[in-house]
């Protein structure tokens, strides 16, 4: 089991690393424009929808990397005060009830948006430039999977320590 776990971790590493890159592609792919359109008088029609798809692949891919450094956001009111054990009670708890159908519900539309842009060659119509819809949606669908794949791999851990009252790692 752990082994699986590291795999699932390093995955989530993987991705969360590569997303990476995509802000520093986003960050030129804005700068060219900006450049474009204010020193040359020359907009770019395909800019504005290309930032939009790696805007959302860098959320998409950093989902599970941000779920397994347990980054994300969390209201600590009480939360921060309680022993580890309380923790796990609040996390597994949240996870069954609240999380997992969350992200079965996301997942699965995702999923049916995603194969209905590949069946119909479903095009973005932002601009004018039209590009295929597919590539993000599919995006989408992997980094919800990944998500959920650490999402799992936390919930085992999770229940390690409430059962075991030990953490797993």
């Amino acid at each position: 089991m752990r082994a699986i776990l590291k795999v699932i971790d390093s995955i989530s590493e993987w991705t969360g690393k590569t997303a990476r890159w995509l802000c520093l592609a986003l960050v030129l792919a804005m700068t060219y424009e900006i450049i474009m359109r204010y020193v040359f008088r020359s907009p770019l029609m395909w800019a504005y929808e290309t930032s939009i798809m790696i805007g959302g692949a860098i959320y998409a891919l950093s989902w599970a990397y941000t779920h397994k450094r347990r980054e994300h956001i969390r209201i600590d009111v009480f939360y921060s005060r309680l022993s580890l054990r309380g923790k796990a009670i609040i996390d597994v708890t949240c996870t069954i009830l609240l999380f997992f159908p969350l992200l079965a519900f996301l997942i699965g539309t995702s999923f049916s948006w995603m194969w209905k842009a590949w069946e119909i060659g479903e095009k973005m119509a932002e601009t004018y430039w039209y590009p295929p819809a597919a590539p993000i949606r599919t995006v989408v669908v992997i980094g919800l999977c990944l998500f959920a794949l650490q999402a799992v791999a936390q919930f085992i851990r999770d229940l390690y320590l409430l059962v075991r009252n030990k953490a797993y790692d």
